[in-house]
């Protein structure tokens, strides 16, 4: 019994000595632990996101080939796999680069870095901001398909996929998400009314002008609907729409660890959510009262307006504020639809111009009204507002010249538009050799 108290008595200094070492040690070893799980946490949302972000590739598949007619489906449906396939690999090749390298030329362009990362560092591995930024670019890509819809060549179109996906759409969206010269003069765009819808929009503008309408759309100084095949199709579509917009949106915080990132996406989630709630049934009420009836088609495209308008201002702006954007879109929308196709003659079978071009510059400017800190409407004054408004109307100049220069050179060298025949008995058959319906 001695023996053993005085073993017991030898080792409790040692003991406590080892206690004291790991207790020293634990607050070290916990907060890295902390940190660590954030990091994994933030990784994960994002990447989730991503995945939302990706579903939106099939509702822009389902919205255009349902605002289509049956014998171009399958021309729609390639397009849109192609945009992201080629999209995927440009913007990983040349483009992520361009648009988030070190800025040159006074914040004009990144640097590119062929393959790699571009040196970006961030609260998740730079792979991760890679494959989310990768599926932006997809969607700024592919709102052209459907205004250039059932008269544009296949590999004409391949040639717009390239340039876009891996020039274009980098380069303004350096200006603003890549530490460019509007990210330094102050220019906000929390997840790219601008930076991808606009972009997209504007160049869709470019395209159906240069490609020219469908045949039969304008006869006799008179304007001709050319209904789609399938609003099952679109509908099914606009919802697929909206449920990615809540990877689009909130993903855009790149984080969801902590309590601030808990609340920042929560608010995301609520007026992103909103807006596009209160752009449906605002479109459906203004086409109601202008034509008599409520149209299905036009409500899936307000839905669509409401959720680009606030794109770039979901971060910033109250419920209310959400609402009063969706409102505004939802409007603006019904009656831009109609000047374009009416007075400019411009034939846009699913609407992209007015959504994504339109409704994603003025959702742009309505984020310098409606910001609860610089809102003009909030005691800021006008300033947020002068800046985006040049952010907004620069990148809107960008995107038509370089659309234009982009569509003339392929117009040039390969030919926009498919012949007569073609167009009339449908590009499946004749492009792609096979059909979406067979009886």
């Amino acid at each position: 019994m001695n023996t053993l108290i005085a073993m017991t008595t030898g080792l409790v200094p040692a003991v406590a000595e080892e206690i004291e070492v790991v207790a020293a040690a634990a607050p070290a070893n916990i907060l890295e632990m902390v940190s660590e799980m954030a990091y994994s946490i933030d990784t994960v949302w994002v990447l989730l996101a991503s995945m939302l972000v990706f579903f939106m590739q099939m509702g822009f598949s389902l919205v255009e080939a349902g605002f289509a007619r049956t014998k171009n489906t399958a021309n729609i449906l390639m397009k849109n796999l192609v945009d992201f396939s080629m999209g995927s690999i440009l913007f990983w090749f040349i483009g992520f680069g361009i648009m988030f390298g070190p800025s040159l030329l006074g914040g004009l362009i990144g640097k590119p870095d062929l393959f790699g990362t571009a040196g970006w560092e961030g609260p998740i591995p730079p792979v991760a901001f890679l494959v989310f930024q990768t599926m932006f670019c997809a969607t700024a890509s592919t709102i052209v398909s459907g205004a250039v819809a059932e008269r544009t060549k296949f590999h004409a179109y391949l040639g717009y996929a390239v340039l876009v996906s891996a020039i274009i759409y980098p380069i303004s969206g350096h200006w603003t998400w890549g530490g460019g010269w509007l990210a330094e003069l102050g220019f906000h765009d929390f997840a790219g009314s601008t930076v991808v819808h606009s972009v997209g929009g504007w160049i869709a503008l470019v395209g159906a002008a240069m490609v020219g309408p469908r045949l039969g759309k304008y006869r006799n100084g008179k304007v001709h609907a050319i209904p789609g095949h399938n609003l099952t199709f679109a509908t099914i579509g606009v919802f697929a729409l909206w449920f990615g917009w809540f990877g689009f949106n909130p993903g855009s915080q790149l984080g969801a660890a902590g309590a601030a990132n808990a609340l920042a996406i929560s608010n995301v989630f609520m007026t992103t959510n909103i807006a596009a709630a209160a752009g449906g049934v605002t479109a459906l009420i203004t086409a109601w009262i202008r034509y008599g009836k409520p149209s299905l088609s036009l409500m899936l495209n307000g839905l669509l307006a409401g959720l680009v308008g606030i794109t770039a201002g979901c971060d910033l702006v109250s419920p209310v504020g959400a609402a009063l954007i969706g409102v505004i879109s939802g409007v603006v929308m019904v009656f831009a639809v109609s000047f374009i196709d009416s007075k400019l003659r411009v034939d846009d079978p699913v609407g992209a111009i007015t959504v994504h071009g339109v409704c994603g510059t003025l959702g742009t400017l309505l984020t310098g009204l409606f910001a609860l800190e610089g809102g003009l409407f909030y005691g800021g004054g006008a300033a947020m507002l002068g800046i985006q408004a040049i952010g907004a109307f620069t990148t809107m100049a960008w995107a038509l010249g370089a659309g234009f220069l982009a569509f003339k050179l392929i117009d040039i060298v390969i030919g926009l538009r498919v012949d007569k025949r073609v167009e009339e008995e449908g590009l499946d058959i004749y492009e792609h050799g096979e059909a979406s319906y067979n009886s």
